[in-house]
This record gives structure tokens, sequence and C-alpha cells, in this order.
């Protein structure tokens, strides 16, 4: 790769990781901001902190087709700038919000411009030859989960201090972000590759009634849909889940989070290339299923603090599965349609992140409020394996 073309990439990969990092500093202590604003109990606050994982997931699954088109159109560059900074003002609504409902408002405002993944993996799409997607895609991984390496851990540390602290730093980062990219960010689209849009692309039902037609696209992306229940599990449960089993505060899940991230960064940075020359795309991801199904049923089962160590390598594994999906669509697509197809995944994306946090939150707002006769706070984590075993199934025969 050319050197510009190399110092194209790197500014995306900046611009991911700041984002990726003021995303990871509220992690840890969006579920105490609930319970300190509302006066819930820890599984109280389950199906709150679900359904505003669920409202900026609609909101991106609305979104996501509009900003995939406007990026073909448009250019990349526009889209990963807006994204960025509709997710700082998200931040500062977040640190200011009174209620419940301002928290809404804050989440509703981030989905509307939350297309950084979909926009960089095109801009990278549009840099790199097919054969070098994997790994440039794993790099993307790598640098979200460095990223969720530092901002955990100093979001749990700030949320000790006030729990309005860390959206603060977060809103600067993003700000800081946008500057960043204004100024070094070039475009990666020529304008003899852009193309006018279509309305019937604007739909999100519409780009999920042509994947329906493609019975290959098709298995990718139920498969891309399953790892994104996991996800959904993840956001809506994982902090409740360590302070209801274990007492833990958000230091000590924001540092769960960072070691997520940490696993992950490392799996997808220096591992993935290397399995997927050996194995190839669709070997490397029924891999990293395996490992991911393995480390959600570990992490459901987990009786003692000591056990979520071993879960979550197991899950960061399961990294391996994320950017080989994406390169494996990737390759469906044309020079100027690689927006369009990662408008694919985001659309598939969103619809499963409305669904998921609110199933996962749901199941753990049951098994724990005593709605069901057995006590059981690792059942969101049991629905995240099933769809990861389903995700293997279904790439075993594509």
């Amino acid at each position: 790769m050319p050197h510009q073309r190399r110092a194209s990439v790197a500014f995306v990969l900046v611009t991911l990781g700041l984002d990726a990092l003021g995303v990871g500093i509220i992690a840890p202590i969006v579920p105490g901001l609930v319970r300190q604003l509302a006066h819930l109990r820890p599984e109280q606050a389950a199906p709150w902190v679900g359904a505003l994982v669920a409202a900026y997931a609609a909101m991106q699954f609305f979104a996501a087709p509009i900003l995939g088109e406007l990026s073909d159109r448009f250019g990349r560059r526009p889209v990963i700038l807006a994204s960025v900074f509709g997710l700082g003002c998200d931040y500062v609504l977040l640190a200011l919000a009174p209620n419940l409902w301002w928290l809404f408002v804050g989440r509703l405002v981030a989905g509307a411009t939350s297309a950084n993944v979909a926009a960089a993996t095109a801009y990278i799409s549009d840099l790199s030859p097919p054969e070098d997607r994997p790994r440039l895609f794993g790099l993307i991984g790598a640098t979200f989960g460095a990223g969720f390496v530092v901002g955990p851990a100093l979001g749990g540390a700030l949320g000790e201090v006030g729990l309005r602290l860390p959206f603060v730093a977060a809103a600067a980062l993003s700000f800081v972000n946008v500057c960043f990219g204004i100024f070094v960010l070039p475009e990666s689209l020529p304008r003899d590759r852009r193309r006018p849009m279509t309305w019937s692309a604007l739909n999100p039902f519409h780009r999920l009634l042509e994947v329906a037609r493609d019975r290959s696209l098709t298995r990718l992306a139920v498969s891309w849909s399953c790892t994104w229940i996991g996800l959904g599990a993840v956001q809506s449960s994982l902090v409740l889940f360590t302070n209801y089993r274990f007492g833990w505060g958000a230091m000590l899940a924001g540092l769960v989070l960072a070691g997520v991230g940490l696993s992950q960064a490392v799996v997808e940075g220096l591992l993935l290339s290397h399995v997927t020359g050996r194995f190839g795309e669709r070997r490397t991801a029924i891999i990293g299923y395996v490992s991911g199904a393995v480390g959600y049923g570990l992490l459901a089962l987990a009786l003692a603090g000591w056990t979520v160590a071993p879960a979550v390598v197991l899950m960061a594994i399961g990294g391996l599965a994320t950017p080989s999906v994406r390169a494996m669509v990737a390759d469906r697509g044309q020079a100027d349609t690689q927006g369009e197809m990662q408008g694919v995944l985001a659309a598939v994306e969103g619809l499963t992140a409305v669904v998921a946090p609110l199933l996962t939150a749901g199941l753990f707002y049951a098994f724990t409020a005593h709605l069901v006769p057995v006590v059981f706070p690792g059942a969101p984590f049991v629905l995240a394996d099933v769809s990861w075993i389903i995700a293997v199934v279904l790439l075993r025969h594509l």
C-alpha cells in the first residue's frame, strides 16, 4: 500500500480510536446514572438500560441507509465527521441530563449520526485491494478494542468521582476528534466513482429484502445479527450482572470492559491476519463464533469473580468473526457500492441492536426480580451463547 494510502488509513483508525475511547468512557456508568436518576435497584434498572440501548439502535437503523447512500454520493469524509460531531452533542446532553427522558434524547441524537463504522469500512474498501481487506478490517476492530481498553477503565475511575464527569471527558474527546478530522482526514472516494442516491436504498427494510434474495448474503447477514445479540447482552447486562453477582462497582466493571477491549485488540491486531491467511475468511469466522459461544456460556455460569477472566479471553477470540464476515460481505460488492454493502451490515446490525438489548435486559430483569421461579442473572449470556452457535451452523453451510 503506497505511503499516502497508509497515512489515510491511519487517519481513519485514529478517528475511530478516539471515538471508541469516548464510548468506552461512559459504558461503566450509564447503569449507575439510570439508577441514580430513577432511584432504582440494579434489577429494576435493567429494562431502562436496555431501552436506552434500543433507542440508540432504532435511530441508527433508520439513519444508516441514508448515511451509507450519502457516503457513496458525497464521499466518506463528511459522513465520518458528522457522526463524530453528533456523538459529541450526545455526550453534552448526557452530562446535563436532569432525568431519564433527557438520556433518551441524547441517545437518539447519537443514533442518528453514528455511521462511523460503516463509513470507515467503506473508506478502507476504497483504498485497499480485496486480499488486504480482512487485515485492515481487523485493524478497525483492534482500534476499537484499544479504545475500549483505556475508555472503560478511565470511565470507571472518573465515575467514582462523579457520574457526570465521564460524559464531559467523552464530549471533549469527540470534539477534538472532529477538529482532527477536519484538518488531516482526506477524502477516499474520487468524484468519478460517486453515484446518485436512490430513494429505494434509503429504506432500511428495502435493503433487508434485497439481502433476502441472495442466499449466501442472507446467511452472512443472519450471522452478523447473531454477533450483535451477544453485544446487546454485554451492553445491557454486563455491568448490572457483575454488580448483582459479585457486588462490583463502576471501577471493577470498567476494568472488565477494559479487559474485553484489550483482549480484542490483541486478537484482531496480532492474530487475525495469521489465522485468516491459514484458514480463510469463512473458517476464521467459524473459529471466532465457536470461541465466543464458549465464552458467553462460561460467563453465564460464572459463580466467582475470577471466572470472568477466561470468559473474557474466549469472547475476545470471538472477535475473529467480525472482520471476517465484513470482508466476505465487501467481496460481494463493486467498487462504487462499498458504502451500500456496509450499509447492509449497518441495517442488519441496527435492527438486531434494537431487539437484542430489550431481550437481554428483559431476561436479566425476569430472572433477578423473581418473575420466574429461578434466580439466574446469567440468562442474557445464555441467549448470546445460543445465537453464536446458530452463526456457526449457518457459516458451516455457506
